[in-house]
């Protein structure tokens, strides 16, 4: 996880908000707060396209295993299951949140289990 993350500022709040409140695993908390360190911040309308956040449908390749899965996610509120969306701030969203097409990341999961991903494509949904 080498390469910085970019945040629209309003996601930055929220990804300091969820660790403020205690809500990411110790791990998660550790990765999130270096990520947050190198962060650059920009407005919506300056997001780069390729970027994962709010409102993207991301297709992800396990680099483990080489299956593709494909998340949408949207604002913590909108995430229901029934549509098949993720909030920013779950799990997923907070792994893949920041990173642009072509990013490969390793996520800590329970215990000393890392999942090492790379993001494939990004596409908006606005």
């Amino acid at each position: 996880m080498s390469q910085n993350i970019v945040l629209t500022t309003g996601i930055y709040d929220l990804i300091k908000e969820h660790l403020r409140r205690k809500k990411a695993t110790a791990a998660e908390e550790e990765v999130l707060k270096e990520q947050l360190k190198n962060a650059k911040q920009v407005f919506r309308k300056d997001l780069p396209a390729d970027v994962v956040s709010v409102n993207t449908i991301v297709t992800v390749k396990d680099l483990d295993t080489n299956e593709e899965e494909i998340y949408k996610f949207v604002a913590p509120a909108k995430a229901k299951a029934r549509n098949q969306t993720l909030s920013i701030v779950g799990q997923m969203g907070l792994a893949l949140v920041g990173y642009t097409v072509g990013a490969k990341i390793d996520w800590p999961l329970e215990g000393d289990n890392f999942k090492k991903m790379e993001i494939l494509s990004v596409e908006n949904l606005n």
